[in-house]
């Protein structure tokens, strides 16, 4: 096989990959174990820099016997992309990209955000505590029996349910999941539909009493980044939660059977200096 020029594997690196098929893990480096990614502490670096995930890519890459062109190949870019972004260049390659990167490589690309004194935590919990208060008097106004942070561990799952209410006339249980912010839309409607799930034994174990229905609403933010993550969804979100707008706040007032539904709530005026901060904290860090 002839090697182009403008092919960063080079036939020694072939070799090198052939060399390591079988191979254990690096010392200190992930390991794999059961269905869980177990990182060691001693090569994990305390920032996750540009170089460490280009080295990290070019590693498992070769760990797999895989070229660079096969890799670019299989997420759509082109074998010199690939190569830039093994040199630490990521400018021109977006998140998503870069994740299925390393999920066709066998790993798992974790980021961590970090802001001096905890402040970023404080910020986003600040935001989020605002919604579900304001969300819980909208219930209890409707007639909704409510309860917040309602912890749960059922059948192996363990978590807290932001907002559990319950129509005492109609017999329903709602599920609320309330999102200052949507970081992951894949766990967002994975936990909910847990929580949904588990919410008939939940709310006999609170109350005493099982419900005729179980509904769930996800609450989010009105805000203009929350709106495109939603349209950028647009299919996904449709199927999950297809009811919207005065659909809910009608089914709210009047309960009737089972509901998916999204509601837009206003973002309390507390809490919109935390999510403007937020913005600014990211533009930062970028």
């Amino acid at each position: 096989m002839t090697t182009g020029a403008g092919d960063a594997d080079t036939a020694a690196g072939h070799d090198q990959e052939r060399g390591e098929a079988g191979a254990p893990p690096p010392r200190g480096g992930n390991r794999h174990v059961g269905d869980k990614w177990q990182t060691s502490g001693r090569l994990h670096p305390s920032r996750m820099t540009p170089a460490y995930i280009g080295r990290s890519l070019a590693t498992l890459r070769r760990r797999c016997r895989m070229r660079q062109r096969d890799l670019g190949t299989k997420v759509g870019i082109t074998q010199g992309a690939v190569s830039r972004a093994e040199s630490g260049d990521l400018d021109a390659i977006s998140l998503r990209t870069l994740q299925r990167m390393f999920e066709e490589i066998g790993g798992e690309l974790v980021l961590n955000v970090r802001y001096p004194g905890g402040e970023l935590d404080r910020m986003m919990d600040r935001a989020h505590a605002g919604l579900v208060e304001q969300t819980a008097h909208r219930l209890a106004r409707l007639g909704w029996e409510v309860q917040v942070e309602v912890s749960y561990s059922e059948y192996g799952e363990r978590g807290s349910i932001d907002i559990l209410a319950w129509h005492p006339v109609r017999r329903i249980a709602l599920v609320v999941e309330v999102k200052s912010e949507i970081m992951s839309v894949e766990e967002t409607l994975r936990l909910h539909d847990v929580k949904t799930r588990l919410a008939p034994k939940v709310t006999h174990d609170r109350l005493g009493v099982w419900p005729t229905a179980t509904a769930r609403l996800l609450v989010l933010a009105a805000t203009s980044s929350a709106r495109r993550r939603l349209a950028q969804h647009a299919e996904t979100f449709a199927l999950a939660y297809p009811v919207r707008g005065r659909d809910v706040t009608s089914w709210l007032r009047d309960p009737v059977g089972p509901l998916a539904g999204v509601l837009f709530e206003p973002v309390p005026e507390s809490s919109r200096a935390a999510l403007r901060r937020r913005v600014r904290v990211r533009a930062k860090a970028a």
